[in-house]
């Protein structure tokens, strides 16, 4: 006797639906292990390439977004070189939205990228240039930004030595300083009373410390003569200066 096909679906799903769940989910288990050779359901996925996520351009914009705040303020500069990375890559407008998805989810800092950078070491290279490329671009390094993109570079199983020549690669060149801009240089360390070495936090210190004491509506509030006044003007105006040039020196806000 022959079954009709809908016959046989309705007992096969009956025959389904009788399985308890967590025997159901072995079973279900057992073909993704031995028929499929897959490991998860993450793999699965992976496999019919039915999620975004999965590709190496998630990941990346992903990584992009989570470096881009992780300042606490993603600028102007790191959604340029956002576009320019999607650029680089050649997406077309759906690439574009899903890059666009990928960025904000990095910049909401809940995701747990070492899985995913483990599976796409072959693309370490890659990644991790885009990584330093949009770590520089606002012309400096940051801790947070460092400290995030040698991680990375560990689950990828980098070298640091391999990570400091990628960092090279896209740092601003600086020109070598003149023997005047190098005295100029030194004349305001010695205004502002710091190091050459010193960090960005001791320099913005000592400058706002100096130009609390010397700001001349300061003393024209407490009744300084107006030579005194005058002076002290001069002196604001000498430390927004040596501020200023030893700020680009070192290549901070």
């Amino acid at each position: 006797m022959l079954w009709p096909a809908t016959l046989l679906g309705a007992v096969a799903g009956l025959a389904v639906a009788s399985i308890p769940g967590a025997l159901l989910g072995g079973l279900l288990g057992q073909v993704l292990d031995r028929r499929l050779r897959l490991q998860s359901w993450a793999a699965l996925r992976e496999r019919l390439g039915g999620r975004a996520e999965t590709r190496g351009e998630w990941l990346l914009f992903v990584l992009l977004g989570r470096l881009a705040k992780s300042g606490g303020r993603v600028m102007p500069a790191h959604i340029q070189q956002a576009r320019a990375e999607m650029q680089r890559l050649g997406l077309d407008a759906e690439g574009q939205r899903q890059a666009i998805a990928a960025f904000a989810q990095g910049k909401t800092g809940r995701d747990s990228l070492r899985a995913p950078l483990q599976r796409q070491r072959q693309r370490s290279d890659a990644l991790l240039r885009a990584c330093w490329r949009m770590a520089w671009v606002d012309g400096r390094v940051d801790q947070a930004e460092r400290e995030l993109i040698m991680l990375w570079g560990k689950w990828l199983q980098v070298s640091t030595a391999t990570q400091v020549q990628l960092s090279d690669a896209y740092a601003p060149q600086r020109r070598p300083l003149t023997p005047s801009a190098s005295n100029a240089y030194q004349r305001a360390l010695s205004l502002l009373n710091v190091s050459a070495d010193a960090e960005p936090a001791q320099i913005k210190q000592a400058y706002r410390r100096l130009l609390s004491r010397h700001h001349p509506d300061k003393l024209a509030g407490s009744g300084a003569s107006a030579e005194r006044v005058r002076e002290a003007t001069e002196r604001t105006g000498e430390l927004h200066q040596a501020y200023d040039l030893v700020r680009q020196r070192h290549g901070f806000r």
